[in-house]
């Protein structure tokens, strides 16, 4: 069973944090959610991450503010650059030593990159990996819906209205009984050619859970951000991106970007998939996420290969 318990921000916010495995495991994988759910979309990684029992492996999901169960913010902390800060004192709190894989989906993925960006020291001595799964360092600028450009442009200015009067709403959440009624529409929107009902009923409960604000709020600054020019700086690290050809929010040309700003970035493309990989198409993900962790578990950290090396020359 993993271990809860809440990490507190220095504005007050407190993050509902679950951690699985030993404190002293090689490496630490911290899972970041997307926009509207929370850490359980993560569920099928986390068990076959922690299944084996070798211990090799300690995983770390959290609600981001807003979210799941972590509680909500003032508005203008809805942003992504807060989310970056938000990862450093995670990190801090419950992984300080050892080597770290970010795994990000979607505006968890962003996520990552402004930590990177926001933080470029703290993310150099504790970052070891990297796994993209469905997100983009481009803002909105290949999200057209899988519709034409002009219904696009319609459906972008429609929700970026509603997202203004929803972040204004504050802690509220959403009427369930809308989102049984929205629930085709959600499935449309976030999974490809196959949805397993558990899948949807999941996320509906995330979103569910999700506060107002945060479902408004965010929306600006994910829409705006662009980070390609700080992956540029982070082709060093093991790494692997993944979308599905199917995915309305992110589409391929997203993970494109990525791969191309990371060279060594394993690019993979599931047929039929849309924007929930982790649970469309957990085993590609699974193996993505593994094939990463064993690069840098086969490799010794740093300070061990310094102490290699000094002894050869001395």
């Amino acid at each position: 069973m993993p271990e809860r318990f809440e990490v507190g921000m220095p504005d007050g916010v407190r993050l509902h944090v679950e951690v699985t495995g030993p404190a002293n495991a090689e490496v630490t994988a911290v899972l970041l959610h997307g926009w509207t759910l929370d850490g359980r979309s993560w569920h099928r990684q986390v068990d076959a991450l922690t299944g084996s029992g070798d211990g090799a492996v300690r995983v770390v999901t959290y609600d981001a503010r807003g979210h799941g169960r972590s509680s909500c913010m003032a508005l203008p902390t809805a942003t992504l650059a807060q989310l970056g800060d938000d990862l450093a004192a995670v990190l801090d709190a419950v992984a300080p030593t050892g080597r770290v894989v970010l795994v990000g989906h979607s505006m968890g993925g962003m996520t990552i990159m402004e930590y990177a960006h926001r933080h470029p020291g703290h993310f150099a001595a504790r970052t070891a990996g990297l796994v993209f799964v469905s997100t983009t360092a481009e803002g909105h600028t290949h999200t057209v819906y899988g519709l034409s450009p002009r219904i696009a442009r319609l459906i972008r200015l429609a929700e970026t209205t509603g997202a203004g009067v929803l972040a204004r709403c504050g802690s509220w959440r959403p009427p369930r009984a809308l989102l049984r009624a929205l629930r085709p529409s959600i499935r449309w929107m976030l999974f490809g050619d196959r949805c397993d009902p558990t899948d949807i009923r999941l996320v509906t409960s995330a979103v569910a859970r999700a506060s107002l604000r945060s479902i408004g709020g965010f929306r600006a600054s994910i829409g705006a951000q662009h980070r390609l020019d700080t992956l540029t700086a982070l082709a060093h690290l093991p790494a692997a991106a993944l979308v599905g050809d199917r995915d309305r929010l992110t589409p391929p040309p997203c993970a494109e970007s990525i791969a191309a700003a990371l060279p060594a970035t394993e690019l993979t493309v599931c047929p039929g998939a849309g924007h929930m990989l982790m649970m469309e198409r957990p085993d590609e993900v699974n193996a993505a996420l593994t094939g990463v962790l064993g690069r840098i578990l086969a490799d010794p950290p740093p300070r061990e290969r310094g102490t290699d090396t000094a002894a050869t020359v001395g």
